[in-house]
């Protein structure tokens, strides 16, 4: 029950760096590390050697999917394959209901596969669904980015629900079960609901416009490769 506590206090102190005093993400997240390992009891010449042990590994995993995906997702970005699955959702669900339709397909990718994964894999989609709808990027990222995010951390076999599971001793399929339960509102919430808010506060970041500024960004100020792509589906 103590590692647990020490656990819960080293994420607020993580997020209190990250959100509050604006330190650099990776920085906070060595210095948590740090003092988590002590906090646990850990010898101070195993903790560098831990972190080092633990960020490797992350970095192994990642390097592979986001190379893997980042070619998979532009070979369905210059294929047409994002314009047509933009289409498709746009044609059944509406423009009114995209959101949604965005919400569930992330959820559902993000009880399959990892939270890193679906986003490389769903970022493409995200692009074109937001150029054929003319609604702003932002706006169908937040429901995506919380589909995933959800599932990834409430849902096992993730890594995080499991090894809370293992901590506390629980069921693994009562973990899914609940997790399901809880992960439905959250989702609705941190997604739909949210941008809502967010649109009335942040307006700026909810305007058509961006969607342009940063493809142009992107694209070096070419955007007539995607409006071709786009006006042949």
């Amino acid at each position: 029950m103590l590692d647990l506590f020490v656990l819960l206090v080293g994420v607020l102190i993580l997020l209190v760096m990250i959100i509050k005093f604006k330190i650099n993400t990776f920085v906070s997240l060595i210095v948590t590390s740090v003092l988590v390992g002590l906090g646990l009891g850990m010898p101070l010449g195993q903790i560098p050697v831990s972190i080092q042990n633990g960020i490797g590994g992350s970095l192994g995993e990642l390097a592979i999917v986001f190379g893997f995906g980042a070619m998979l997702g532009r070979l369905i970005a210059d294929a047409g394959g994002a314009y047509r699955i933009a289409k498709t959702l746009i044609n059944s669900f509406g423009k009114k209901r995209i959101q949604w339709a965005i919400m569930v397909a992330s959820f559902i990718i993000g009880i399959a596969l990892f939270f890193e994964v679906g986003m490389v894999l769903l970022i493409p989609i995200v692009f074109a669904v937001a150029l054929e709808a003319s609604v702003p990027l932002i706006y169908l990222g937040i429901p995506m980015a919380a589909g995933l995010s959800v599932t990834h951390g409430f849902l096992p076999p993730r890594p995080a629900p499991i090894a809370i599971s293992g901590a506390l001793g629980a069921n693994p399929g009562t973990v899914l079960m609940y997790g399901i339960i809880a992960a439905i509102p959250t989702v609705i919430i941190a997604g739909p609901v949210f941008t809502k808010i967010a649109r009335k506060r942040y307006l700026k970041h909810l305007l058509l416009k961006q969607n342009y500024l940063l493809l142009a960004k992107l694209n070096n100020g070419n955007l007539k490769k995607h409006l071709h792509l786009s006006s042949q589906f």
